[in-house]
């Protein structure tokens, strides 16, 4: 099967580094070829979500892999679920593949984070971020806050930077380290893969007039247990799952 990962180290010290920060940046690891395929699947994506009201209940948008059959390819493509099982171990299942493509001039989204198992951390959730052609500081960025998925808060919420600092982060520290939470801006070069825990607190800043789209999907997986409300799979998806996807896509 065609690579879609270049070799890279996702060993103890990285997961360590992982489970400290929340996130975990591989940069540029992603093969030519899986980015010129994923950047037309999603710019299909893309045409098809302009198309489609947002009263459809499998919207393209939010149910991209069951839209474009290269993103549902990748659900159980060998490399997928062998970095997936690093991070959670052997017993996962997939919960969603979402478009998160950013054009020119789109207003990102404020700071949130995400539920699962909030009171139960040997469940885990992780999201796993395709920026197929990368972002800068300030254009459609993502930023974190390291640490913050420690508190297994569902509800942190700030409209901006500012908002954040005044509000949930206020007198936070880190709760292995003491040191105080703070707002950090990444940047990833084209092909970056991001992990992150689905408690961490993350935000988007607006990408610039002019800038080209950013292209990106997420793939997320959990370990069974629980609820989960961002488990966006269809009946007739479920039901005939992609080859090798099969045991992935029942709920427990």
């Amino acid at each position: 099967m065609e690579r879609i990962f270049h070799q890279y180290a996702f060993g103890e010290r990285e997961q360590r580094m992982m489970d400290h920060d929340g996130h975990y940046l591989l940069p540029g690891v992603m093969t030519k070829t899986a980015q010129e395929k994923m950047t037309e699947a999603l710019r299909s994506v893309q045409e098809l979500s302009a198309q489609t009201g947002p009263e459809e209940k499998r919207h393209p948008q939010r149910y991209s892999a069951e839209w474009n059959e290269y993103l549902a390819s990748l659900i159980a493509h060998p490399q997928m679920l062998e970095l997936a099982r690093r991070i959670l171990g052997k017993n996962i299942r997939y919960d969603h593949c979402v478009a998160l493509n950013r054009p020119g001039g789109n207003g990102g989204i404020g700071w949130h984070s995400h539920a699962y198992s909030d009171d139960d951390p040997s469940l885990g959730f992780v999201r796993i971020f395709f920026y197929v052609n990368g972002f800068e500081p300030g254009d459609g960025g993502l930023k974190v806050s390291a640490g913050s998925h420690l508190f297994r808060d569902a509800r942190i919420h700030g409209r901006d930077d500012d908002d954040l600092r005044n509000g949930w982060l206020a007198g936070k520290t880190h709760l292995k380290t003491g040191e105080p939470l703070s707002i950090q801006e990444l940047s990833a070069p084209a092909g970056t893969v991001a992990l992150m825990w689905t408690h961490a607190a993350h935000a988007v800043s607006p990408r610039r007039q002019g800038s080209p789209t950013r292209w990106t999907a997420v793939y997320a997986y959990r370990n069974p247990g629980r609820p989960s409300g961002a488990r966006w799979i269809g009946e007739a998806f479920e039901k005939n799952p992609p080859p090798g996807a099969e045991g992935l896509m029942s709920l427990m």
